[in-house]
Parts: C-alpha cells; structure tokens; sequence
C-alpha cells in the first residue's frame, strides 16, 4: 500500500504540477502533515507526548483498534484528563454491525437516503458523500460541546462517539419522522417535495429551474405572476394539503406553462426579494461564476510548495471578530513532522533524525 492518507490518490483529476488529487486538496486545507509509525513503541510515545499537549484527539479507525495499540481513550485519559476524544466509524463501537467498516454509500443505502433520493423508479446515491460530511460536521459541533462542557465541570474531558450510520439516521429529518408518527414510508420524487407542492424543478425552453412555493400566499402570488391566477381560487390547489392531494394535475398545468418562455423570463417574473423562491438549476461551471458566491469569498487563491496557486473552496462561515481564513495549503506528505515534534513535543533536531533513521518517522 502507498502510504498517506487514501484520498491523495483519489483520482483523477490530479493537478498537472504534483500530483495531487483534487479530491484530497478539497478536504485538507488548514492541516498540518506529520508521519509516525504507530506500529512503533517509540512512535505511540510521540503520540503520548502530543495527547498531553492536545485538547482534542480525532480518529476513524475501527472500534477498537486503537486500544490494541495502546492509544485507547482509557490509557490516554491517563495522560490528559482534559482530553477530548473523538471516534468517527461507520456504525459505532456497539452493536451487530461495530466491527464492519463504514463507507458513505453503503450507510446512504442503509441508512434510508438512497431509498428516497432520485426518480420513482431510480433510486440513486447523494451527488457528493454527504453522509461523510454530515458526520464531520456532527463530530465538530460534538466537539465544541464538549469542550464548553470541560470548562464547567473542572476540566473534565470525554470521548465522543460519533458514526456514519446515526449521523444518517439523524438526518433523515421529517421523512424519518412521518414514519415514526404516522408509519409513512418514504418515496423518492425527484426535484419535489413530500409534503410540499409544487416544490420542485420544472423545463423552461431552455433548461431547468427550481420553483419553490412554501406557502398558500406564494402560491397565490406565483399564480398571478405566471398569469394564471385562476389557479389560486381552484378549490383542488387552493391549499397546500389540496395542492399535496392533486400533485400530479398541478404540475402538469405549470409544465405546461413553464416549458413556453425561458429560464430568465421565468426568473425575473417570480424572483426577487418580495417573490417565489426560484432559482436555475446551475451546473458547478455557473456556481463559481455566481455574483453571490464571489461577493461571500467562496473562491480564495492560496500558494501550494509544488502546485503553485491554487483556487479552494472559501470557508463557509464568516466571523466578526476572528476571520476565517485559509491560512496553509493542503499539506505534504509527513511536510511538518520536524516542526511539529519540535514545537508541540520539545524533541531536538538530532533526535528527529534519529528516529526518522529507524523508521519510526
């Protein structure tokens, strides 16, 4: 096996200058790289010695592996009582499934979001590994929580599980719900919406866009704005649950209507601040051509050591007092190890060199 992180391989694309995959630029900014050989006793003593300088430690390796190699949350407790530490696997470390490895479109077919995301008859996965990326997002909000609980119980840190599958579960949201309440099965219906209508994308003349009518009052407005206020006095579409029992009858008529004048024409009937919620169907190209995305810094330009500037994704929240920013490009392989050793753990350059010499680094 090549060493590193899997996702450095993840390709293509790879970028013409280091080859490196675009997959593994998109998830690694801000990171620093450090390669120790757990395998070692004098590499899980490298890893000791930052746990008593960390507040958090973050893992994804199957329940269970390592405390078999001395690096468990009760041995490293031992070290650092105010120890955040966080687990992420694919079903938790209990249960029929803990030993099995979790990979996103697995749990997306488990875990029921594949059963209702697509066509009636297709049921398709997420178009980027969103189950991945909800449990990331769940094992950071974790994380701050436990870290403001450390504060008021007298340092005191924890471990927290986190994993694929209840991070998907979790997330089926009002779908899961109307099962649990009224033993509604969920369905797959494409762009629409289970329990909201019309909801969903509609053909202009010249392409897709999104309609998204949350309430009888915007449907009222939608249906004078497009000409057809007739619609809103029609006892069958005058109420959501109406326009819900009629789903078929109603997006038929606004097909119709729709497929004569194009995305812009329908754009600027419904759009605006005081309009229906709609928006064209954007490929990636026209997202990060988007006024909007540019004017919220969504693309920033950073210096990578081989590749040379390179454009990544912008943070996603901006802060008032303490900018986000992207401050280190997608690391090397093992690019920090001296630096971080020297600097976190205390150890000299000699002795960096000598255990890079055994293999431990």
């Amino acid at each position: 096996d090549l060493p590193g992180y899997d996702t450095r391989r993840w390709g293509p694309p790879f970028t013409e200058e280091g080859n490196e995959s675009a997959y593994f630029l998109c998830v690694n900014r801000n990171k620093k790289s450090i390669t120790i050989d757990l395998k070692k006793e004098e590499g899980v003593g490298i890893v000791e010695k930052l746990v008593a300088e960390s507040d958090v430690l973050v893992e994804n390796y199957l329940p269970g592996k390592l405390d078999s190699m001395g690096l468990g949350y009760d041995r490293l407790k031992e070290i650092n009582p105010g120890l955040i530490y966080v687990s992420i696997s694919g079903y938790g470390p209990t249960g029929p499934y803990a030993e099995l490895p979790g990979y996103d479109v697995v749990v997306e077919a488990m875990g029921g979001i594949m059963a209702i995301t697509g066509t009636e008859d297709v049921p398709c996965k997420i178009g980027v590994a969103m189950t991945d990326l909800t449990t990331g997002l769940y094992a950071k909000s974790a994380t701050l929580a436990a870290l403001i609980a450390r504060g008021k119980n007298g340092g005191l840190g924890q471990k927290v599980d986190c994993s694929l599958l209840e991070s998907q579960v979790a997330s089926l949201a009002n779908i899961g719900q109307n099962y649990l309440v009224a033993g509604m099965e969920g369905r797959r219906v494409g762009t629409g919406h289970e329990s909201i209508v019309p909801y969903q994308g509609f053909h202009a003349e010249d392409g897709q866009f999104l309609l998204c009518v949350g309430n009888d009052k915007q449907f009222k407005r939608m249906a004078e704005a497009i000409g057809m206020a007739e619609l809103a006095g029609d006892e069958k579409f005058k109420t959501n649950p109406a326009r819900v029992a009629n789903r078929d009858e109603i997006v038929h008529l606004l097909s119709e209507k729709f497929a004569t004048e194009s995305i812009d024409h329908w754009l600027a009937l419904l759009g605006g601040k005081d309009g229906v919620p709609c928006a064209p169907i954007n490929p990636i190209s026209e997202v990060f051509k988007d006024p909007q995305v540019h004017a919220r810094d969504m693309v920033q330009t950073i210096h990578h050591p081989t590749i040379g500037n390179i454009q990544l994704v912008g943070p996603a929240v901006k802060y008032s007092e303490t900018p986000a920013e992207i401050r280190l490009p997608p690391p090397l392989l093992g690019q920090h190890t001296d630096e971080v050793l020297n600097s976190i753990v205390g150890l000299e350059q000699g002795v960096i060199d000598s255990l890079r010499t055994s293999g431990v680094l």
